[in-house]
């Protein structure tokens, strides 16, 4: 499969970053460009054709909707995978008209971003590899779509990505220690950073840690989940 080529459009120059950074931890993926705002959004899209945008819905000078609705009026071939933190159901509803792939509530956990993305990698080499469909290749793409669980202690629903093993191997971590790096929680229980850190957000959903910055020995800030 070729590699996807991604546009953000976020109006938070660090948020767009964080985004960025995940996306370019992702095999299949390159971000071409960022937007901070509706009209770069628009020049950008004057000259590229990009795969797959992550959309902001509020933007300083306009509203990622309307950008939707603009891509779908002009059949340009991007899918949008929207970002927002607004809650109504009305924002929910009309992103569902316009077709996006998936639809993530700010604070984005990234986990959930990485998971969303790897998800429609998959459905992106499915479709490539089908020259035509019957409903069997249909019901399976749909459930494709829907987010893939597994379950944990006490019968809480995990997301796709989150093994229960793991992840009480993390959470048995924060018993002797109040403060850790998603470097150290890797080291200690066998895995890489990018591994650990999805586990460790996912604890701040959880509401099990919260984060905080952490300088090191050379004075460069990252990120630490600490224990509430």
């Amino acid at each position: 499969m070729s590699v996807k080529q991604v546009i953000i459009v976020e109006d938070d120059a660090g948020i767009a970053e964080l985004h960025r950074r995940c996306l370019s931890q992702i095999t299949g993926i390159e971000v071409q460009a960022m937007a901070h705002n509706y009209q770069e959004a628009l020049t950008l899209f004057d000259v590229l054709t990009p795969d797959l945008v992550l959309l902001d819905v509020q933007l300083p000078d306009g509203s990622g909707l309307d950008l939707l609705s603009m891509l779908r009026a002009e059949k340009q071939e991007t899918d949008v995978l929207l970002i927002t933190a607004a809650r109504d159901v009305e924002t929910l509803q009309e992103a569902m008209r316009g077709g996006v792939v998936d639809y993530l509530l700010k604070p984005v956990v990234f986990s959930r971003l990485e998971a969303s993305i790897h998800k429609y990698l998959d459905t992106q080499v499915t479709i490539a590899e089908l020259n035509t469909i019957d409903q069997s290749d249909v019901d399976a793409m749909l459930a494709r779509q829907k987010e893939h669980s597994t379950l944990g202690a006490g019968n809480t629903v995990l997301p796709k990505g989150i093994d229960a093993v793991t992840l009480d191997k993390v959470r048995q971590l924060f018993a002797s220690h109040n403060q850790l790096t998603a470097e150290m929680a890797g080291k200690m229980i066998g895995a890489s950073r990018t591994t650990a850190r999805r586990y460790l957000e996912y604890l701040i959903t959880s509401q099990e840690v919260e984060a905080d910055l952490h300088y090191g020995t050379v004075g460069r800030p990252e990120r630490a989940y600490l224990k509430r």
